[in-house]
């Protein structure tokens, strides 16, 4: 039986071990940029060149935006509006996930169980759309978020 830690899932422990949790964890929660290239530094290869890539299109499209480590995982938004993305690091994926993404034309493919939740799971193999990424990030950020940025 699995159980999950923080959204990783993972083995029972066995007598005499203890679980260890992957190295992206020991990021603090934290706001600005730095923390969030502190978090990004500490994923798996690939994640990380992906995760890069994420950054700089959000950071392209909204230069003021608002960054911060929650809950293990690397968070955007607009001060004063909320948070419209946050990043996830999963062991076969990443995963973004808009607040408010149902209202986003084209919606992003995954539906989430939290109201108007929608994501998009990138895998080693996928390739990135990056301008239609642009495009979800811009509009989430004209959008009301979620929580205080």
């Amino acid at each position: 039986m699995k159980t999950m830690v923080g959204g990783t899932p993972r083995k029972p422990a066995t007598a005499g071990t203890k679980y260890k949790p992957p190295a992206h964890y020991a990021v603090a929660k934290a706001d600005g940029n730095a923390a969030v290239q502190a978090w990004i530094a500490l994923l798996p290869d690939w994640q990380a060149a992906r995760a890069r890539r994420v950054d700089a299109v959000v950071t392209r499209r909204m230069p003021k935006v608002h960054k911060a480590v929650r809950w293990h995982g690397a968070w955007y938004g607009v001060p004063g509006r909320g948070w419209f993305l946050a990043v996830a690091s999963f062991k076969a994926h990443l995963k973004l996930v808009f607040f408010d993404g149902a209202s986003l034309e084209p919606a992003p493919p995954v539906r989430l169980a939290a109201k108007g939740q929608r994501a998009l799971d990138v895998r080693e193999d996928d390739a990135l759309d990056e301008r239609r990424l642009a495009g979800w990030v811009a509009q989430a950020g004209r959008m009301p978020g979620w929580g205080k940025a």
